[in-house]
């Protein structure tokens, strides 16, 4: 049994890994080819979605090694790890490229975000006072500065965390043949 949850981390661990990996690939190439893409919303939607399948795909590969059976704790394990690591890498490469390799790119980044802010702030509407003092936070924070980037990272986990649970709730499965521990 203790091969088989050493299996089941190991596997959770290879997924986040591979989540990791493509996350941090895709940060270089958009940042390499179009660096205003790394602000556009529906990346984020992109993103997500990839990592909860990733997410999904390890819960379900750790079932699979359990013999078809997964308890939620495993499962949410599973998925936890999966997330965890390969948002911890994407992190780790956002932290270096943007706090070492080009602090220039977080600069124009952060113009774009705000220009784009202020514009979608005035299409819904929102009093000019609003918008200030929304620009003016902007302004002031270091949206890609390491303390930012790893709250960030921790909104992230609670974030998909949620979701985890979720997924845990569906995959789990009691094998009835089993006597309770």
């Amino acid at each position: 049994m203790d091969t088989e949850k050493a299996s089941v981390k190991k596997t959770a661990i290879n997924y986040g890994l591979v989540l990791g990996g493509f996350l941090a690939l895709l940060t270089v190439v958009l940042y390499a080819v179009s660096l205003e893409s790394l602000t556009k919303w529906w990346l984020g939607i992109v993103i997500f979605l990839i990592a909860l399948a990733v997410g999904i795909v390890s819960v379900a590969k750790s079932k699979s090694i359990l013999g078809g059976f997964i308890s939620f704790k495993q499962a949410f394990t599973s998925y936890f790890i999966t997330i965890a690591l390969g948002l911890f890498i994407s992190v780790i490469v956002g932290i270096l490229l943007f706090n070492f390799v080009d602090p220039e790119a977080a600069e124009v980044l952060k113009e774009q975000i705000v220009v784009m802010t202020e514009s979608m702030m005035e299409r819904f509407g929102a009093p000019q006072e609003e918008i200030d003092k929304a620009i003016t936070k902007l302004e002031e924070e270091d949206s890609f500065g390491i303390g930012k980037q790893l709250q960030n990272y921790v909104f992230q986990l609670i974030f998909y965390s949620i979701f985890g649970l979720l997924v845990a709730l569906i995959m789990k499965r009691k094998d009835k043949n089993q006597l309770p521990s």
